[in-house]
């Protein structure tokens, strides 16, 4: 019986019929989850900033998306994700000359779709198998060398002021450097913790109503500024958009629950 959790599979694909058959046979399945499915260039960049899967499936030719997949993989390398996903393309052109630009650019194996023994199943299981490649090299890569203090400090920040940025908490505001730092705080598991805002208060020797107003004018400032599309998009649990906008509190234990899912 599998004991880990789900594979987060993005499904890029323009085609209506193989949508159907993906998202059909991924829902017989318990250890694949599949977290959206999208049909050009713009919304897979988006997709994969929000939900940040273990794998893609990744269609070439997205006529009915306008666009190319290949326009995908060159569009990831500005994205400085966490991790790297699992890639794997279907398609149905046979060219040398893109199957090399997809294996430079990050495919991990190329499915085509004409040939007989092509399935949903055969994508899935070798997605699967990757994935556990992928998961032990990691594995026997921090054994030989462990990431340093240093080093894991300065991905997280990197991860929580992306985080920030997609949601327009503005930088010039004193309320995102504190945000920014318990968040740091509370995803440190070495120490025991104190209240967020009592850390907060003594670090930078602020009262906490002050430490408190300062965090939720930055907030305030993103649900004024930003689009209620993009809030809805990056920050995804409940708010009421019309009438109000989160608490502090609720605020930086979301992020703190959902970087610690993929740290």
């Amino acid at each position: 019986m599998r004991n880990k959790k789900p594979i987060n599979v993005l499904l890029i694909e323009d085609d209506k019929t193989d949508c159907i058959n993906m998202k059909n046979y991924i829902n017989t399945r318990d250890d694949v989850k599949l977290i959206n499915i999208v049909n050009s260039p713009e919304k897979a960049i988006e997709s994969i900033k929000t939900y940040i899967p273990d794998a893609i499936i990744l269609d070439i030719e997205l006529n009915n998306g306008e666009g190319s997949g290949l326009e995908i993989l060159k569009s990831m390398k500005n994205l400085n994700l966490d991790f790297k996903p699992v890639i794997v393309i279907t398609t149905n052109i046979s060219s040398k000359t893109v199957y090399t630009y997809a294996h430079e650019n990050g495919v991990d194996m190329i499915f085509h779709k004409l040939k007989e023994d092509y399935s949903p199943d055969l994508v899935i299981r070798n997605i699967l198998l990757l994935s556990e490649i992928k998961t032990n090299e990691k594995t026997e890569n921090n054994m030989i060398e462990k990431q340093s203090e240093g080093e894991y400090r300065e991905r997280i920040s990197e991860r929580i002021n992306r985080e920030l940025d997609l949601i327009g908490i503005s930088s010039h505001l004193v309320g995102r450097k504190y945000i920014h730092d318990v968040i740091m705080y509370l995803l440190d598991e070495k120490e025991e913790k104190e209240n967020a805002f009592i850390y907060l208060a003594k670090k930078y020797k602020k009262g906490n109503s002050t430490i408190g107003r300062s965090i939720q004018t930055a907030i305030e400032h993103a649900w004024r500024k930003s689009s209620i599309e993009d809030l809805q998009k990056y920050y995804t649990a409940v708010v009421n958009y019309n009438t109000g906008v989160p608490k502090p509190t609720e605020f930086i234990y979301y992020y703190v629950d959902k970087i610690k899912k993929t740290i």
